[in-house]
């Protein structure tokens, strides 16, 4: 199909308005791209003047202050008392439930 002097006629007279939404494209690119610099800026200025949640140090006692004010290094007492309370609670359970009724609360007597 061969391109008629007409048909040239109103591709030159529109090639100005694609021109122009070509540039506005380009220019609506750009400016997406530096509204999301700018926001990423700004979260990044917002976490930086935040105070950050403390990380856990684990569950071996580093880090962790005792009662005189020193860091503990590796100490075992908590570790150790915490171990005796479970034992402890462990024998308490086991007793109760040796002396225990099974059939105990689990009938309602409603005779007159």
């Amino acid at each position: 199909m061969a391109i008629q002097p007409i048909d040239l006629q109103t591709l030159f007279s529109q090639i100005d308005k694609v021109a122009k939404a070509q540039l506005a494209q380009r220019e609506g690119l750009a400016l997406q791209q530096a509204m999301q610099g700018v926001q990423l800026q700004r979260k990044t200025d917002e976490q930086a003047k935040t105070v950050n949640e403390a990380q856990n140090t684990g569950d071996d006692g580093t880090g962790k202050v005792n009662d005189q004010g020193r860091k503990g290094y590796g100490n075992g007492r908590e570790k150790k008392k915490n171990a005796e309370d479970e034992a402890a609670e462990a024998e308490r359970q086991a007793r109760l439930s040796a002396f225990s009724d099974p059939r105990l609360g689990k009938k309602i007597d409603i005779s007159f």
